[in-house]
């Protein structure tokens, strides 16, 4: 008997193991306490997983495979993958032992440690998913000074062949990002989004309270997003494919407060959960653009196409690159605490109050929330990057460590000193007027940096920069920023300051 491990975020039915039938092949799924609690995580989070690790079961099942699935309320759950894999190969009296690489570092470490001192023979494979390897970017940048993801975006382009003429990009560019920055004002009409089945999603928050398993959020049925099966996962797609690319390019950077989801596909829970990969999902999205190239622009396409294959899985490889001392990287010195209003919504800041709601709400914020609102504030805050880790991985459903970190460390935070990004993702209130309609319903007035009715985030941005102008003296990116900074007349600057460490060391009054 060989078993066979699948972990949570390894759901692919098109992995080459379950090519083949074999009795004497028996594959373990787990639902364990190791894994919903070492980060308070999202209600809707662990839901939306158990529940696609069950379907993900049945399926294997259906296909003549044995299945060993162990829930989280089962009697003889041991609640950590090594303690439950001990019992199972004494159970099965199972002679060889075999996983697919996690993603995740944590457990990577903890099955090669499992691995060193078992008795019997182990084999580890590759997931089959992504479209580069772990160590593709050490090769890749080798001897470079930057690691700048455009040229990395452009060569995955060229080896797989996507919106591509020949070696030129089609439509003559190879990024459209300066196209896709409108804020949207209720038109175009924005469709329902596409329904999922909820069928078991009270079911399971019923057994995570009686297992006492702590969660955050709340579990809102009517918005719940995640598929459960790849069948589901595919129909996703297909509706953002038929009602939302149109127009996904010019509005990925908008918010509102009307709308949740606006243009974005939703599709990255079934991505990190490997449902779907990567390629598949850029070909639909590149098949449909070439059947109705007469309604849809490039620009829509190849916004959607460069967050897969080229945000990602660069992503993926900055991971894999600086792990494990990328968990330690705090390069602004940052200490300060994050605000209770994280985790309770309750801020008279209104594009913070959105952002913040949402994601409790829906375990779900898209990409812009979640740089320019809530990571731009914990940012100008200065707050120590393990507590803004902590809250990104346990509030998004799609969050697992791999994109998590270099996301939120590296490029929200700036905490690994410009590995991943130039310059800090901060600004003030003018760039969320510019993307959103927060500022209007705001108590806060956008165009103030002094006054009790000035938006935080003016004065919190002018003390950061200030706090901070050591650190980017030598950044040429920052420099017209820190010579508006020195214009500031002294004893404005101070009244600035004095409002800003204010606002830090009382956050929850704003």
């Amino acid at each position: 008997m060989t078993l066979r491990l699948i972990l949570g975020d390894q759901l692919n039915i098109k992995h080459s193991w379950f090519d083949t039938v074999d009795d004497s092949i028996c594959y373990v799924i787990m639902e364990v306490q190791q894994e919903t609690n070492y980060v308070t995580h999202h209600v809707q989070k662990v839901v939306a997983f158990f529940n696609a690790m069950r379907q993900f079961k049945t399926d294997l099942e259906k296909k003549g495979h044995k299945v060993h699935y162990i829930e989280i309320d089962h009697k003889e759950n041991k609640h950590t993958i090594p303690e439950n894999l001990h019992d199972l190969i004494a159970k099965y009296q199972a002679k060889v032992f075999e996983y697919q690489y996690p993603d995740e570092y944590r457990l990577d470490i903890q099955l090669k440690e499992f691995c060193s001192k078992l008795s019997i023979a182990s084999n580890a494979i590759d997931t089959e998913h992504f479209l580069t390897s772990r160590t593709f970017l050490n090769t890749f940048f080798e001897g470079k000074k930057q690691l700048v993801m455009e040229y990395f975006y452009r060569r995955i382009r060229k080896d797989f062949d996507l919106l591509m003429d020949g070696e030129k990009p089609i439509g003559g560019a190879w990024n459209y990002d300066k196209n896709n920055r409108n804020k949207w004002k209720g038109t175009p009409k924005i469709p329902k989004p596409f329904k999922i089945d909820i069928t078991h999603t009270e079911s399971l928050a019923k057994v995570l309270d009686k297992e006492e398993i702590e969660t955050l959020g709340t579990l809102n049925s009517d918005s719940f997003l995640y598929p459960s099966s790849r069948k589901e996962a595919l129909l996703q797609l297909d509706y953002f494919n038929q009602n939302l690319l149109k127009f996904f390019g010019t509005y990925q950077d908008a918010m509102h407060t009307e709308e949740v989801n606006l243009f974005h596909s939703r599709v990255s829970f079934a991505l990190n959960t490997k449902m779907l990969s990567p390629l598949e999902v850029v070909q639909s999205i590149i098949e449909h653009y070439h059947q109705n190239e007469e309604t849809i622009d490039i620009s829509q396409v190849e916004g959607f196409v460069r967050q897969i294959i080229g945000w990602r899985e660069y992503m993926r490889g900055i991971y894999w690159r600086e792990m494990p001392n990328y968990l330690e990287n705090n390069a602004l010195d940052n200490h300060n605490s994050l605000p209770n209003f994280y985790w309770t919504g309750k801020t008279k800041m209104n594009c913070l109050q959105q952002s913040i709601e949402n994601s409790l709400d829906n375990a779900y914020a898209h990409h812009i929330q979640r740089l320019m609102i809530t990571g731009n504030f914990a940012l100008l805050a200065q707050v120590h990057p393990d507590e803004v880790d902590r809250w990104y991985l346990g509030v998004y459903a799609d969050a697992v460590e791999w994109v998590q970190l270099p996301n939120t460390r590296g490029m929200s935070q700036w905490a690994d000193g410009g590995i991943v990004a130039t310059k800090p993702y901060v600004s003030a209130a003018a760039y969320i007027h510019k993307m959103s309609n927060y500022c209007e319903g705001c108590q806060y007035d956008k165009k103030k940096r002094l006054g009790e009715d000035a938006c935080p985030f003016n004065s919190l941005y002018w003390n950061f920069l200030d706090d901070k102008k050591e650190f980017f003296s030598n950044n040429n990116r920052m420099a017209m920023m820190l010579r508006l900074l020195e214009k500031i007349p002294p004893t404005e600057l101070s009244e600035i300051k004095e409002r800003a460490y204010k606002i830090i060391s009382q956050p929850d009054a704003f």
